[in-house]
């Protein structure tokens, strides 16, 4: 009996296009252009004065850059599994003590690394807790959420601390340099550093397992805690450059205001981005647009007027869709739909 060989079934196009996963997030993100394109006169227009770019788009892009470093570091611990909820505490307290120390009479070199020092002091607080103590990641960095933020007051006394000189403070977060912000040369340099690591090595290889499973990965050799510890200084650090980058940009340190809720506009830079919130999964490029999304709508509603209580609702809508989408009753059921198709 002879048997014919069936020709193998290839994905349609449209099926391809929504398996690449930056596919949702660019879609999201031009529909939010879109929408700016007919509502917002002269949202895309361009212009150059003294050698500089501006543009609401470069302005959008400009001010997306401290909430992109922040998810940067987010989406490695959400990758395994982990959460950081400290992240603006460690914005504020990055900020303040750079400042503060500006304030001093200190040069610029030394204010930045005291504040990125004192973030990745926190972040390896946030490590010992997580993954030498084994607390759960949302108590750990939730007792440096409060104790952060409080620190930075006592710093600077419940005050704002302004800063005038030197001016070389200030490149970070307000210098342009080849007719663009530096905060984006900065986003750039710390994604393809990070994009390398992972794909040169077998750090994304090892962060995937993981995320998956935990236990797998421990019993196959791999130091679980250390990449978990890592990913949590990882984060801090990130959030600290952030931190300095927008007390750079607005000349002064608030302790009481800045980085609030950052950490749940990072969260959601990451889900956007296609990141998974239960592990295993870390897409930066996507991160990186989740941002950019997060800043226009932003803008969007600060231009057309609407009351910006609105924005957090928004947020908060925007969260429970994609936790609804991850969740494994949601997966189940569009499996189940997909295999009876």
């Amino acid at each position: 009996m002879s048997t014919t060989a069936l020709p193998m079934a290839h994905p349609s196009l449209p099926r391809r296009l929504l398996a690449n996963p930056l596919v949702r997030p660019l879609a999201a993100l031009a529909l939010l252009l879109l929408v700016a394109l007919f509502l917002v006169p002269g949202f895309f227009t361009l212009e150059i004065k003294d050698g500089r770019l501006y543009g609401s788009l470069v302005d959008i892009a400009q001010r997306a850059a401290p909430l992109m470093l922040a998810a940067l570091g987010m989406s490695l611990v959400i990758a395994m599994r982990g959460i950081d909820i400290s992240v603006g505490a460690v914005v504020a307290l990055a900020g303040t003590v750079a400042c503060w120390l500006l304030l001093q009479g200190h040069g610029t070199l030394l204010a930045l690394a005291a504040g990125l020092g004192i973030a990745l002091l926190c972040g390896a607080w946030n490590a010992l807790l997580v993954a030498g103590l084994g607390l759960q990641p949302i108590v750990a960095t939730l007792i440096l959420m409060v104790a952060g933020r409080g620190l930075a007051q006592l710093i600077s006394d419940g005050q704002i601390l302004t800063v005038y000189e030197p001016a070389s403070f200030f490149v970070l977060g307000a210098g342009y340099w080849l007719g663009l912000p530096v905060a984006l040369f900065v986003v750039a340099g710390l994604y393809g550093l990070v994009a390398l690591a992972l794909r040169r090595t077998a750090l994304g290889l090892f962060i995937a397992a993981v995320g998956l499973n935990p236990v797998a990965a421990r019993l196959a050799g791999l130091r679980s805690s250390l990449l978990i510890a890592l990913s949590y200084i990882a984060c801090a650090g990130c959030a600290g450059l952030a931190g300095l980058m927008i007390a750079s940009n607005i000349k002064s340190a608030d302790a009481n205001n800045a980085g609030q809720l950052l950490e749940l506009d990072a969260i959601l830079a990451v889900t956007l981005g296609g990141g998974q919130l239960s592990g295993g999964s870390l897409n930066l490029a996507g991160t990186l647009i989740g941002a950019l999304i997060i800043q226009t709508l932003n803008a969007l509603i600060y231009t057309l007027g609407v009351p910006p209580q609105l924005t957090l609702v928004v947020k908060a809508l925007v969260v429970f869709v994609v936790c609804i989408a991850q969740s494994p009753v949601w997966a189940s059921r569009s499996v189940g739909k997909g295999a009876a198709a």
